[in-house]
């Protein structure tokens, strides 16, 4: 599936067991990105982690993050803002909360990314929006 498939089958606002097949498809993605030199569809990654982002769960902060550190072009194309599905301070507090390397590694990111003013006036109604214009027909 590519990104046009991905976004025709799913929109931007997937729902339900929709979900899960985002989730998955993601982690395929990762997978390939990871352990096979960069094969990973990186723009279908970053819908995934939009779609995710839409969704707003919590639980899925770590397999966004787990995409965005796949490798570099991966980490260039899922912007850090949609780790914040469920808002930045939620999210703060969950990654603090898990106690795992990657939720400390995934914190210590946001926290940078914050001091240098990339989550100025940031909210998930406008992320939201910026998305959807830029996946726009």
């Amino acid at each position: 599936m590519d990104e046009d498939e991905s976004l025709h089958r799913y929109g931007l606002r997937p729902d339900g067991s929709s979900l899960d097949e985002v989730r998955s498809l993601l982690s395929d993605h990762v997978r390939l990105e990871q352990e096979a030199q960069g094969n990973g569809d990186t723009e279908l990654m970053k819908l995934c982690c939009v779609q995710l982002f839409n969704a707003g769960s919590l639980d899925d902060v770590l397999l966004i993050w787990q995409a965005k550190s796949a490798g570099m072009d991966a980490d260039c194309s899922i912007d850090i803002q949609l780790l914040c599905g469920s808002g930045l301070a939620r999210t703060k507090s969950y990654l603090l909360g898990k106690r795992l390397p990657e939720a400390d590694a995934a914190l210590q990111r946001l926290l940078q990314c914050e001091a240098v003013g990339d989550f100025e006036d940031f909210s998930t109604e406008a992320q939201s929006a910026q998305y959807a214009a830029y996946y726009a027909p």
